[in-house]
């Protein structure tokens, strides 16, 4: 294999190395956040612990993609993983629920920027043919990530303390932006502009890329689900006799461990729209045996599937950003699928709600309101399979 047709650069590994640690520190404090809420007095805000965090992460994106465009990639990156470097040291300090949310309002802003300016140095550094590949051995490195750290977590505040915690997430962050300080920036040197305030002038332009419509429409419908299965599953958990109400999401983080990879690969050789058709298809199939779930082996089924069908679908659509996207662009073309997804997650999050109204016998009506939006999904792909066949008859790959 020619050196440019590699992914498994020193600059790539580095990469993924900082990304482990910038996405082990702020999910190794998920768990113990709800009832260090709580011991403040703010029991009935625990629901805003992650809305808040979601709220800034999505409001920063224009911003996180235009800076990537213009002031560079790294920067953006350094940015966003100091955000979580200092709020480690502020959450010992707070002592109120005000306080408290204000700080994960600002911490929000980590994930706002840091992933935006990562899959643009991605779509960089590794050849064209080969990116879904690599953003789904990236996605398998962050999902190790996302599952070590509230496990880790968890004991570092059994067995230490609460502030022992906040330091370790702090201390993670802070090796994340050390690796960032060793790697050089992507963006040409033509391109890149001195920081200004001005950078942070947004124009419609900034907020959405049309170019990135379909993917954006794509990610809006196929992310639905994954609002309801983060809300909705703990519930479904108890209605099946589960007492492990995180089961669901530890199945289907494992079971899209083993398929990010080869989903991203195939869709390197098969097409993104063609795999996307696929994984859509899965699903559909996922959410609707979630929906019936009677006992627990339907339980642990559905998370299985959703597992593998969300392992195939998120390294496509985001390699499919990516070539729908220019060196020039990558940023908002990331920035806009990013929108998408969690406003997505956000609407699959509040809307099954009103479906679901805290009666178990309605819960499985929510989970076919995000089969529905998926299948929402799968047909505009195939419409725009066809449409694409047709004005130009010769293609293979889409």
């Amino acid at each position: 294999m020619n050196e440019k047709d590699k992914i498994i650069t020193p600059q790539y590994i580095l990469l993924c190395l900082s990304s482990f640690l910038f996405f082990s520190s702020f999910n190794m404090l998920i768990p113990e956040l709800p009832d260090y809420l709580t011991s403040m007095g703010g029991a009935a805000y625990k629901g805003l612990i992650i809305g808040i965090f979601t709220l800034t992460a999505g409001f920063s994106r224009p911003f996180s993609g235009k800076l990537t465009d213009r002031w560079g990639r790294i920067p953006v990156m350094l940015m966003g993983a100091m955000v979580c470097v200092v709020c480690g040291f502020f959450y010992p300090l707070v002592n109120t629920v005000f306080l408290f949310l204000l700080l994960r309002l600002i911490h929000g802003f980590s994930t706002g920027f840091k992933p935006t300016g990562t899959a643009a140095y991605i779509a960089d550094i590794v050849p064209a043919t080969r990116r879904g590949e690599a953003m789904g051995m990236y996605g398998f490195v962050t999902s190790l990530g996302m599952a070590a750290g509230p496990s880790l977590g968890n004991f570092i505040a059994t067995q230490y303390s609460l502030n022992t915690l906040f330091y370790t997430s702090s201390a993670f962050a802070f090796l994340s932006v050390a690796i960032l300080y060793g790697m050089d920036e992507t963006l040409s040197p033509e391109k890149r502009e001195r920081f200004s305030f001005s950078m942070f002038k947004i124009k419609g332009k900034d907020i959405f890329d049309i170019n990135i419509l379909p993917v954006a429409i794509v990610v809006f419908l196929t992310s639905f689900g994954y609002g309801t299965i983060i809300t909705l599953t703990p519930d479904l958990s108890k209605i099946v006799g589960i007492h492990n109400k995180g089961l669901y999401f530890t199945i289907f983080t494992i079971a899209s461990l083993f398929v990010r990879i080869f989903g991203g690969k195939i869709s390197d050789r098969k097409g993104r729209v063609n795999v996307l058709i696929g994984g859509a298809m899965i699903l559909i199939l996922a959410l609707i045996t979630t929906s019936i779930t009677f006992n627990k082996w339907f339980f642990i089924f559905g998370g299985i599937l959703y597992g593998l069908a969300w392992g195939v679908i998120s390294p496509s659509y985001q390699a499919w950003t990516v070539d729908r996207s220019t060196e020039f662009t990558r940023g908002r073309a990331i920035a806009t699928m990013y929108i998408s997804l969690e406003a997505g997650i956000g609407c699959g999050a509040v809307l099954p709600m009103f479906l679901y109204q805290n009666k178990s016998d309605q819960i499985g009506l929510a989970f076919l309101s995000g089969a529905f939006a998926a299948l929402l999904g799968l047909i505009y792909l195939l419409y725009f399979r066809r449409r694409v066949k047709k004005q130009n008859p010769g293609i293979s790959i889409i």
